[in-house]
């Protein structure tokens, strides 16, 4: 039997901004409310950003976090992963504070740089709620998302060794699955490997299906047994990529973070909404989804009683 599916939500992320959907959660209590949410529709693990609530920008100060992370703790047994991607253009340091300052059972990590296109979307409209916004997007024309082996070395060391957090390994194109063998071969994580692939982000590895069965076939090279792979792809490609992940055996990413949408022209309503929907589809094909506890023992996270919040 095929084991039960990890369903991943991020239900704000760093990449879109609040003119492109009043749906977007963006003050503490709406990515709280959002995450409990995702959580009771069957995500096991929820992947976390934070906003100014003022003015909707990705920032990475812990005493936001702090506003939201207990509400989360409380009201929900999902297993918290905090972001080391942080927004685009933060320091390695700035990338970090919140997980550290946190000590969550998992973080993402980003493992290899790349550039990072995301200024295609500025032509899409016309006004702003924020001035930041098209600004924002622009700059990433002119920009490197720079993860280098000394950032991997010290982060996996940081969090890995003085905080037990496990690492999603998102890896956004087949290099980056190297990168990650590499650390391995330093002896500096362990299994079991959280693998992330990432599709559809412009810079990185494109939403091609044949992609997402060559990168499978070199993960499955390169980590054998030891690993979990999940998937996850921007825009519209969301739901047909999560549903092949489900179909050969993997786990899977939604929310606001990777897609805005939920079908063709209609915007999610909420990440709980992404997630039922995601549900619905991997339940039809016969699998189960997995609950937080199964997701804390196959990835070997040290529990939600040893985090900071």
């Amino acid at each position: 039997m095929p084991k039960p599916v990890i369903i991943t939500c991020a239900p704000t992320g760093g990449i879109h901004t609040p003119t492109m959907s009043p749906h977007l959660p963006v003050t503490p209590d709406e990515i709280a409310q959002a995450s409990v949410e995702a959580a009771a529709a069957g995500a096991a693990i929820i992947h976390l950003h934070a906003r100014d609530p003022e003015t909707g920008r990705p920032d990475p100060r812990p005493e936001l976090f702090q506003r939201f992370l207990p509400r989360i703790s409380a009201e929900s047994d999902a297993v918290v992963n905090i972001s080391t991607g942080g927004g685009l253009g933060m320091t390695r340091e700035e990338r970090l504070r919140a997980a550290v300052f946190a000590s969550p059972e998992m973080a993402s990590l980003n493992v290899g740089s790349l550039n990072f296109g995301i200024f295609p979307m500025r032509q899409k409209y016309d006004q702003w709620k924020h001035d930041w916004e098209p600004e924002f997007l622009e700059s990433t024309r002119d920009l490197v998302f720079t993860n280098t082996f000394a950032d991997l070395e010290y982060i996996v060391k940081e969090l890995g060794r003085e905080h037990g957090t496990r690492f999603e390994f998102e890896c956004y194109d087949l290099g980056h699955l190297y990168n990650l063998a590499w650390l391995i071969d330093q002896g500096w994580v362990r299994p079991p490997f959280f693998v992330q692939m990432v599709f559809g982000v412009l810079g990185g590895v494109g939403a091609d299906l044949d992609n997402l069965a060559h990168m499978h076939t070199v993960a499955d090279k390169l980590f054998g047994d030891d690993y979990e792979w999940s998937v996850l792809a921007a825009g519209r490609h969301q739901m047909p990529f999560a549903t092949q992940a489900a179909m050969l055996g993997g786990n899977l990413r939604v929310g606001m973070e990777d897609s805005l949408y939920i079908g063709p022209g209609e915007l999610a309503p909420s990440n709980a909404a992404q997630v039922t929907k995601i549900r619905s589809i991997v339940e039809s094909l016969g699998h189960t989804i997995a609950t937080p506890d199964e997701a804390r023992s196959r990835l070997g996270l040290k529990g939600a009683d040893r985090v900071a919040f």
